[in-house]
């Protein structure tokens, strides 16, 4: 993770992974002959690469297949030019934004069925990305949930308060 010395966010540094990122990106999309412009930000402890105004349907993949691949491949374009491992996200055509609010309300629904039947509940398996946002609505419902299984069969649990 990009930090200073102090061990506050080094926000140049995730600038940096963003630039070769986007740089990494544009070639791909050049290679494709695909259309699109490349917007960078960072977000949190993250830089946030998105590639917006195209359809892009093609490089998400059916479920962000293509797209959790093509954030790999840019991870490891990153850390091959900076050293460091990068956790840099990926999004194309705004998909990631409309799958946090949908998996945000299915992490919001589990914790109250949760909460109603006082049973464990097991979700459908999901990408890293995925079950990071379920465990963040779960918790802010005031549960607790776990990963189980192994990629790609790895899927969220939710637990009833203890």
């Amino acid at each position: 993770m990009a930090e200073t010395p102090e061990g506050g966010i080094d926000i140049e540094a995730l600038e940096n992974e963003g630039d070769i990122a986007a740089d990494y990106i544009e070639g791909l999309l050049d290679i494709a002959d695909f259309d699109g412009d490349i917007d960078m930000d960072v977000e949190g402890d993250r830089a946030l690469v998105s590639v917006v105004g195209a359809t892009l349907t093609e490089l998400i993949g059916e479920r962000g297949e293509v797209l959790e691949a093509l954030q790999e491949l840019t991870r490891l374009a990153v850390h091959r030019t900076t050293g460091e491992r990068s956790r840099l996200m990926l999004d194309i055509g705004g998909y990631r934004e409309g799958r946090r609010k949908v998996l945000f309300q299915v992490g919001t629904d589990a914790a109250k069925r949760v909460k109603e039947t006082g049973e464990v509940y097991p979700l459908e398996p999901m990408t890293p990305f995925e079950r990071k946002v379920v465990h963040d609505a779960v918790a802010a419902a005031g549960l607790r949930s776990e990963s189980e299984g192994e990629e790609p069969h790895r899927y969220v649990v939710v637990h009833p308060a203890s």
